[in-house]
Parts: structure tokens; C-alpha cells; sequence
């Protein structure tokens, strides 16, 4: 029996990727990897560091059509004789989990947050305000891990890599563009995160969170009124409608915490914020919160931060 796991390797190994690669190695079976595209058999031989005994590719899969990876994906685990199949919970994830669920007859788990515990996969409910326990009658079952649920390990060596046909059809998506951020921290794998919302005014008085970002080794973050106005461009939303976070440390500054805003950082290990209103939501969720001026505070904490890293 084997787990196989679906890597997304257009962009080079992200960290979700490792994570998905550890996960499946928790469940006890021999693990194989399934990519599309055109990355190096170097790159992806080092996925045998994390876990992985073997990783094919299908070269003839060029784009993120859902239908074509559902294709070569269910055709690898038929071939494979793979009881269970994990994505990261990341837009590959959460397209092609449920159609290879309906393709496979499997079971589906879409978010697990840890692994299996006495047949038993937990998740989050109620856009992240309670935990969830969900156990799978079918004999496969597909799961997605929701980025940052576990640590990568590494420490192994690297594996074979072998050349796989899943007869993948033709696309019915003609990517037309496509802009990767460069020099920035995805803030799905971000574990430090500084955000801002219309407390700061206006698009000239975020240096102040960039510098605080730079300093911490953090990604940058905004909320939807700000990504809606053009302040900030719409990969930094964070929230129900943008992206969800679950970093070690998320820094929140003149954001009021909306319902929707919370559910996308919820998961966050610490969330500190800090806003002038001592009544917004927001530090009801709060580890640790700062009844301040952003304008003053940030500042501050920004200088801290540079003298305790002068300080060794």
C-alpha cells in the first residue's frame, strides 16, 4: 500500500509542499509523489529528504487545469495502488481534491489540521471557531493539509525519479498570463505575519509596516477594505474571502476585527493587535493587545525589535 501525494512544482518546492510530503510520511505507508510540469529532476529528487520514496512527473501537463491534474492523478493512483491521496490545502488542493474523490469513489477531508488520531482526521468548523473530527468509511480517502498545521522534516535522502504518462487529455485552460510575487514571503507560508487595515489612513503610511516586516523576517498583510480601495494589491488580503493564514505570529494594526477578517487568521499561534478603539472585536481574539496609536506604536515595537537583534 502507498500514500501518494500531488506536489505542485511549478514555482519550485514551496513549503506547503514539504509539509504535505511529512504528513503523508506520518501515515505509515510508502510514499510517492505525483507532479505535472517541467521542474528538475534535481529540484524534485529532494523531496526524498522530507519523506517521499519515489516522485514521478507527467512533462505533458503544463498549466493548472484541474481536469487534466485530476487525470494524471487518478491514473497514478490506480497505478500505484494508493489507498490515500494528499494535497496541501491550496488552490490545486481544493479544485482537484473533490473531483478525484468522485473519480476514485473516496472519501474526502478538505483542511486537515493534524494527522489521523485513532481513524479519526481533525479540522476546523465554523471558519476556524471550533475543531472538527471526521472519520472516512471508504476504503481511499483524499485529504488536504491546511498549510501550516506541521513542520517539514527533513533529515533523509534523496530519491528516484521517474518519468509517468497519465494520459492527461486535453486542456481546457489557456493560461494567458501569470505573475509570481518576486522578493516576497507567500503568506500562505509565512510564520510571521504584520498586517494593516484603514487605521493607517492611507498607501504612504505603510513603510512603517514594511519596515516592521522587514526587521521581524515577516510577510505583509492587509484587509479587504484596503485590497478593495487599491492600498494594498489583493494577494496581501487576508480573510474569509482572501487568503487564511496560520502563522506563529500574526501583528494586526488599525484593523477593527470584522467576523470575516477573523475567520482567515484565526489559526494564528499569538495574534497581536493594536488599535486606539479599546471596544473593537478584534482583542476579544487577541493574545496580547495595545490600546495605541499605530502611528506611535509600530514605531516603537520596529525599534525594539532592531535592538534586541543588535543585542545578539
Amino acid at each position: 500500500m502507498s500514500t501518494l501525494v500531488y506536489i505542485n512544482s511549478n514555482n519550485g518546492l514551496a513549503k506547503n509542499t514539504l509539509e504535505a510530503i511529512t504528513y503523508a510520511k506520518k501515515l505509515g505507508e510508502e510514499v510517492i509523489a505525483i507532479t505535472t510540469g517541467s521542474a528538475d529532476d534535481s529540484v524534485l529528487a529532494t523531496l526524498g529528504q522530507y519523506g517521499a520514496n519515489k516522485v514521478l512527473i507527467d512533462r505533458t501537463v503544463n498549466t493548472d487545469d484541474s481536469q487534466q491534474i485530476t487525470n494524471v492523478v487518478a491514473a497514478a493512483a490506480e497505478s500505484m495502488g494508493s489507498n490515500s491521496v494528499v494535497f496541501s490545502h491550496d488552490f490545486i488542493g481544493k479544485s482537484v481534491g473533490p473531483r478525484l474523490s468522485v473519480r476514485l469513489k473516496a472519501g474526502l477531508v478538505p483542511g486537515a489540521t493534524d494527522i489521523p488520531r485513532n481513524g479519526k482526521i481533525r479540522v476546523n468548523v465554523f471558519s476556524g471557531k471550533a475543531m472538527g473530527f471526521v472519520s472516512i468509511k471508504s476504503a481511499r480517502k483524499v485529504i488536504s493539509l491546511l498549510p501550516n498545521s506541521l513542520q517539514p522534516e527533513g533529515g533523509g535522502e534523496n530519491c528516484p525519479v521517474e518519468e509517468f504518462n497519465g494520459n492527461a487529455g486535453i486542456a481546457g485552460v489557456k493560461v494567458l498570463d501569470s505573475k509570481v510575487p518576486e522578493g516576497e514571503i507567500p503568506l500562505p507560508e509565512a510564520e510571521l505575519v504584520v498586517s494593516a487595515g484603514r487605521g493607517l489612513k492611507g498607501p504612504e503610511n505603510w513603510g512603517m509596516v514594511e519596515e516592521l516586516a522587514k526587521e521581524l523576517g515577516a510577510a505583509t498583510a492587509c484587509s479587504r477594505p484596503v485590497a478593495d480601495i487599491g492600498w494594498r494589491p489583493h494577494h496581501e488580503h487576508v480573510g474569509q474571502t482572501g487568503v487564511a493564514i496560520r502563522p506563529n505570529l500574526y501583528i494586526a494594526a488599525g484593523i477593527s476585527g470584522a467576523i470575516q477578517h477573523l475567520a482567515g487568521v484565526n489559526g494564528s499561534k499569538v495574534i497581536v493587535v493594536v488599535n486606539t478603539d479599546p471596544e473593537a472585536p478584534f482583542f476579544k481574539a487577541a493574545d496580547y493587545g495595545v490600546v495605541g496609536d499605530a502611528f506611535e506604536v509600530i514605531p516603537r515595537l520596529t525599534e525594539a525589535v532592531k535592538k534586541f537583534k543588535a543585542n545578539g
